[in-house]
């Protein structure tokens, strides 16, 4: 239900099962789950999922992308796990996966096998690749950043780089969710489900299609970002008083002339040679060392304020640590509060969408390793002796 209403949730009583690991499969989960699908999360028994004792970079990945999840323990490979899954299944509206190709049909949970047990079943397969002559490739999102174009495109000439977050695992995650609200419409009116495919390395080249169709029009080699020809006259960090940096943009001829006016540049006004943003572009050593003075003469607090006062585009250079406390994030109490392992918390985003009077917020903590797997099985109709005995055998695991 949506906090502080009666209303549901969009995706109330919609029933999702995620095989996943990682952060494809489960950015896909989070956001089905922070919309209101009763998600449950399927991990490997005894040991749950691998993502959890990532360190380094990997470290924060279970706990950013497990909140509103209900958690179970299945040992899948044990003919006893498996009739449990398959039960999960029969009785779900959507399953999710990212494992390797293959690996659910030898299992013997793959789409063939289970829409035969539950017609209505929408199956959404995440993977490297979709349907081709690459589709039983392994990728991951570093691996289709570099074949995709994105890490020649971010980087110095010659020094391609990923990106600084897992954008593409994020982004195929949110298309496989697009596909999986178009399958329910479908079902909607035909009562059959269908098998959903996304990839990371035809969402890498979506985001690539910009500078493919650039690069036609120009009929040139497209060079990576940072030697990029500009667009705008001004499209950069500067350094402030402070030590610090700011970005500011120019993409406008009244930003220009806003900036011009606030800092007593009318002479570049008035003068004929940079009256369009091509004109300035033309003439970038006129036009952006009138920047840089200004920005060097505040401090980077003094700067954002005026040019928020003036209306340019402008952004502090902020570090992960500057987003916990970030006015706008926090505004009517949108952070989630999420538990970290060692029981410290730490406040985290919630997705990007406003939709009516729905609030997607955290109603959930990320599960512990079978959580809630009696509930779960409870639901399912298996009684407590039941539930006893697959926790002897090993073929489930509840906390």
């Amino acid at each position: 239900m949506s906090e502080g209403t009666a209303a549901p949730l969009p995706l109330d009583e919609v029933r999702v099962i995620e095989f996943c690991q990682t952060i494809m499969g489960p950015s896909c989960g989070l956001v089905l789950a922070d919309l209101g699908a009763d998600l449950i999360k399927v991990e490997p028994a005894p040991g749950g999922d691998k993502t959890r004792r990532l360190s380094g970079f990997g470290a924060g990945f279970y706990t950013a992308f497990n909140r509103n999840k209900r958690g179970v323990a299945i040992d899948v490979k044990s003919k006893e796990g498996r009739e449990v899954a398959q039960k999960l299944i029969e009785d779900a509206d959507v399953v999710i996966e990212n494992y390797a190709p293959g690996t659910m049909d030898r299992l013997g949970i793959g789409y063939e096998e289970m829409s035969k047990r539950n017609p209505k079943l929408i199956f959404c397969s995440l993977k490297g690749f979709l349907s081709g002559p690459y589709e039983n490739r392994l990728a991951l999102d570093e691996v289709v950043q570099f074949m995709g174009g994105l890490a020649y495109m971010t980087g110095p000439q010659g020094q391609p780089l990923r990106a600084g977050s897992s954008v593409i695992d994020i982004m195929g995650g949110t298309y496989g969710v697009i596909g999986i609200l178009c399958a329910l419409r479908d079902r909607q009116h035909t009562g059959k489900g269908q098998l959903v495919k996304g990839a990371l390395y035809e969402s890498v080249t979506l985001l690539m299609m910009q500078h493919m169709a650039g690069g036609a029009m120009l009929q040139k080699p497209v060079p990576p970002m940072t030697a990029r020809q500009r667009a705008w006259c001004i499209y950069e960090c500067f350094e402030t008083k402070d030590g610090d940096q700011i970005f500011i943009g120019i993409t406008s001829d009244n930003h220009w002339e806003r900036f011009c006016q606030r800092f007593g540049h009318e002479g570049l006004l008035e003068d004929p040679a940079l009256k369009t943003n091509e004109d300035r572009v033309a003439n970038p050593d006129r036009v952006r060392p009138p920047v840089k003075d200004a920005c060097k003469a505040h401090t980077k607090a003094e700067m954002c304020a005026i040019a928020e006062e003036i209306g340019i585009p402008f952004a502090p250079v902020s570090t992960t640590e500057d987003l916990y406390d970030d006015p706008q994030l926090n505004a009517g109490g949108r952070m989630c509060e999420t538990i970290l392992p060692d029981g410290r918390t730490v406040k985290l985003p919630r997705i990007p969408v406003e939709v009516g009077d729905h609030q997607f917020a955290l109603r959930r903590q990320p599960p512990e390793i079978g959580e809630h797997t009696r509930e779960v099985l409870g639901e399912l109709g298996y009684s407590l002796d039941d539930i006893a005995t697959l926790e002897a055998s090993g073929a489930v695991k509840s906390s």
